[in-house]
């Protein structure tokens, strides 16, 4: 059993790319909006209530498929690489399926600026996010998070693992074409 972290920005492609390499290869998929949308239902995005039940539910999630026989499990998640509780969020999921015997892989995705703001009206992210269907508030979150976080690595904020992480410019790339070049780069049989 493995666990794909698929890490990238906002708009980068992680769902598209994470839908196809569970079709590719017999995994599930957590988008990290599933529990992000489920909780907006209750509590505003945010506020402690909605981290305190996001956090619970990604935690429970993540804890029984790491103890259970699936295949394989593609996490997506925006990591802000200059926050240190980045790092120690990423080692404790890590720790979690390590402990269990399973294996860890880091996918970071990267696109254009002008790309990711294209993908964030597409039809396919709008029906599966219904926080996203406000493209202007949504357009306008997206670019607020890029002049505060580091959400691809750099010289200066490196990935924090070298071992099982490729790193994939996907600007220009088909979600199939990322998923192929995953599965080739990571060896996945």
């Amino acid at each position: 059993m493995v666990l794909i972290f698929l890490i990238g920005p906002p708009a980068v492609g992680k769902m598209a790319v994470g839908l196809e390499l569970a079709k590719l290869k017999g995994y599930k998929l957590l988008v990290n909006h599933d529990t992000i949308e489920l909780t907006l239902k209750f509590f505003d995005y945010g506020s402690k209530k909605f981290n305190i039940l996001n956090g619970l539910f990604r935690r429970r999630i993540l804890e029984e498929v790491a103890s259970s026989d699936l295949k394989g499990l593609i996490y997506t998640y925006v990591a802000s690489f200059n926050l240190e509780e980045e790092k120690t969020y990423l080692d404790k999921v890590t720790n979690l399926f390590n402990q269990n015997g399973r294996t860890v892989y880091y996918v970071e995705l990267e696109a254009d600026l002008s790309e990711r703001l294209k993908r964030n009206k597409s039809k396919s992210r709008i029906d599966a996010k219904d926080s996203k269907r406000d493209v202007v508030a949504s357009e306008r979150r997206l670019l607020n998070l890029e002049k505060q976080y580091i959400m691809n690595s750099n010289e200066e904020y490196p990935f924090f693992y070298s071992k099982n992480y490729i790193k994939i410019n996907n600007t220009n790339l088909s979600p199939n074409e990322v998923a192929v070049q995953i599965i080739k780069a990571l060896s996945l049989k």
